[in-house]
């Protein structure tokens, strides 16, 4: 089998002008994944006319961490909102949920995967878009 690497370079510009993480090509019986690590750092200079107190910074860092139940993805893949299109959400902002609830579905290599909630609480809010791919340990909602 030959393989056009025309395909792959164009894939591979797609990476990096959209910056994904990964893409994936279909036609008849070729299938071609082209991904990259995510483990890049970059870092920039930010000049900051008045920088808060330190003081006022870790009350505003707690205030974050007391103030919400972060949930986050167990795998890699897709998240889905629903169990299939057009069927009703899992989870809305403002609804209760238990510990052990499904709060989404993330799809990897082709298996359906229920995404239980970790906490109890309201949710505050929905960090992923339905069919919006995830990281492993990114946060998908958020709990008060």
């Amino acid at each position: 089998m030959k393989i056009d690497k025309n395909i792959i370079k164009e894939l591979t510009d797609y990476l990096n002008e959209f910056n994904l993480t990964e893409i994936e090509y279909t036609d008849k019986d070729t299938k071609i994944k082209v991904s990259k690590s995510t483990s890049s750092i970059s870092t920039q200079s930010i000049n900051v006319p008045n920088p808060p107190s330190p003081g006022k910074i870790a009350t505003e860092a707690m205030s974050k961490i007391i103030s919400g139940i972060e949930v986050t993805s167990p795998i890699i893949g897709t998240a889905y909102h629903s169990p299939e299109p057009g069927a009703k959400k899992f989870i809305e902002v403002g609804k209760k949920i238990k510990k052990g609830e499904t709060i989404m579905i993330v799809e990897a290599m082709k298996t359906m995967n229920h995404v239980p909630s970790t906490a109890e609480g309201i949710v505050r809010e929905i960090c992923v878009e339905d069919g919006q791919p995830v990281e492993f340990g990114q946060t998908i909602i958020i709990l008060d």
